[in-house]
């Protein structure tokens, strides 16, 4: 590498995190303002709002807005390099703007791990303890109990509860139906079911029907153990709970559930593929960034980074608005999650192209 790779490298990742500090302590001081009230009535330690709220913060707000963070480091260095006839010099002292493009795709390769490694392990744990503080503290979003729960525990199993109490490990009105080809061979209505331990359940006060074909067999007692391949805690899984689990977790998971054959993964889809696709993001917001900046003109810094923002608002909105497409079911979450990135790469190919000419 030459100095004026590390120069680049420098001014890139040195302004990405003075950018993120800036902005994230403008943050920070609007979130005690906001919720100031909250911590003097609960009374809660300076010490528990700084490990677990605030540490955790700063990652996943970092994480979440990496790509706006990115683009206006390289517009505002950038920028201030044309300005100051720098691109001039390396490009009139012989190099190609593809070989002067290298060091911000090196950077951009940092921020892709830092992104990946922070968005897969690092912030899921985070999240799980910024969410604990704000149930705890601030508003409630867990519950204890759970309802209409209806399942499929594997491909042919069905499971129904209408309600379950999660620090009894105990359900009401329970039902557990078992399919062949698509006809109902077995079905078992409880009053009350309970979890035992490693998939061992029990049901209390039940009704077993099993069919076969025309005829009907009836069984009725208090008791009947079984069991059922599934964990209480899996029942109080919700959409928020695809951002508390790390990359392999959230493998797992889906992995899982496709076998059972359950419906309703697309928040757990869509938070997949964006682990992945956010990463990525970091080139090709570096890539359109140098190619709209690295030319001088009029206007200076300011119209650039002006361009720069709105830019990365519009792909931010375009973000969250393909993502709630993939949550609703009207599109795929690999094309949802994927589909600004392929269009704001093809704009920067094309500026490439125009810019290196």
């Amino acid at each position: 590498m030459k100095k004026i790779d590390l120069y680049i490298i420098k001014k890139f990742l040195g302004t990405f995190f003075f950018s993120i500090v800036l902005i994230l302590s403008i943050a920070i001081v609007f979130d005690i303002t906001e919720h100031m009230d909250d911590f003097f009535e609960t009374q809660v330690s300076l010490k528990e709002i700084i490990t677990d709220y605030y540490i955790p913060f700063i990652p996943y707000y970092m994480n979440m807005f990496s790509q706006l963070f990115i683009f206006i480091a390289v517009i505002f260095f950038t920028s201030k390099m044309a300005s100051n006839s720098e691109i001039i010099a390396i490009l009139a002292g012989g190099v190609s703007y593809r070989r002067f493009v290298l060091p911000y795709m090196i950077s951009a390769t940092i921020l892709f791990l830092l992104c990946f490694i922070l968005g897969g392990y690092v912030i899921p744990h985070a999240t799980a303890k910024m969410l604990r503080f704000t149930d705890t503290y601030i508003h409630k979003f867990t519950s204890e109990n759970a309802h209409n729960i209806h399942l499929m525990v594997e491909p042919n199993t069905i499971l129904y509860i209408e309600s379950f109490r999660k620090d009894q490990k105990m359900g009401y009105r329970a039902s557990f139906e078992t399919f062949e080809d698509k006809t109902l061979k077995e079905r078992i209505i409880a009053e009350r079911i309970y979890y035992v331990e490693d998939y061992h359940w029990y049901f209390e006060r039940y009704t077993k029907r099993t069919f076969e074909g025309l005829k009907e067999a009836l069984e009725r007692g208090e008791r009947l153990d079984t069991t059922i391949h599934i964990y209480p805690n899996e029942l109080f899984i919700t959409q928020e709970m695809a951002q508390q689990m790390n990359n392999h977790e959230l493998y797992q998971y889906l992995k899982t559930q496709r076998l059972r054959g359950a419906g309703s993964l697309e928040a757990f889809e869509t938070e997949w593929w964006k682990r992945w696709a956010n990463p990525v993001g970091a080139f090709i917001m570096t890539l359109l960034g140098v190619t709209l900046s690295s030319k001088k003109q009029r206007g200076g810094t300011g119209k650039n980074l002006g361009i720069g923002i709105v830019l990365s608002a519009i792909y931010i909105l375009f973000s969250t608005v393909s993502t709630s497409f993939s949550v609703g079911g009207l599109m795929s979450s690999f094309t949802a999650v994927w589909l600004p990135n392929f269009l704001f790469l093809a704009i920067s190919i094309a500026l490439y192209r125009k810019v290196s000419r």
